[in-house]
């Protein structure tokens, strides 16, 4: 079983906005930057204007759980910085694992098997 860190440092966030690759979707913007590690670590980052504390708090649990549950499919040695758009605070777990699956397939980070 994998395990994941979070990224919590400012410092950590911009050095992968200026050094990653990003692709996105209707509901997640999703960084990812080589970390050299054996493991991956995960920052989310959901905006005031998605809504109030609740409304974030929310749906940062919702990214974190499907990213925890999927955790063995994606590979290691990344930095990813997963973004929440507006268009997110709606939206259902599935939706949101949909989402955050469908931009890991493009980024090439996860693979259907195990």
């Amino acid at each position: 079983m994998k395990f994941s860190e979070s990224l919590k440092k400012n410092r950590d966030f911009v050095r992968v906005y200026k050094g990653a690759r990003s692709k996105a979707n209707r509901h997640l913007v999703m960084y990812i930057c080589e970390n050299h590690r054996s493991i991956n670590r995960l920052g989310i980052s959901v905006s005031k204007k998605v809504g109030n504390s609740i409304i974030r708090h929310h749906l940062t649990r919702l990214i974190r759980e499907s990213y925890r549950l999927h955790e063995e499919q994606f590979q290691c040695g990344y930095d990813i910085v997963i973004i929440a758009r507006t268009t997110a605070k709606d939206r259902s777990y599935h939706e949101i694992e949909s989402a955050l699956i469908h931009l890991g397939k493009l980024h090439h980070i996860y693979s259907d098997c195990n």
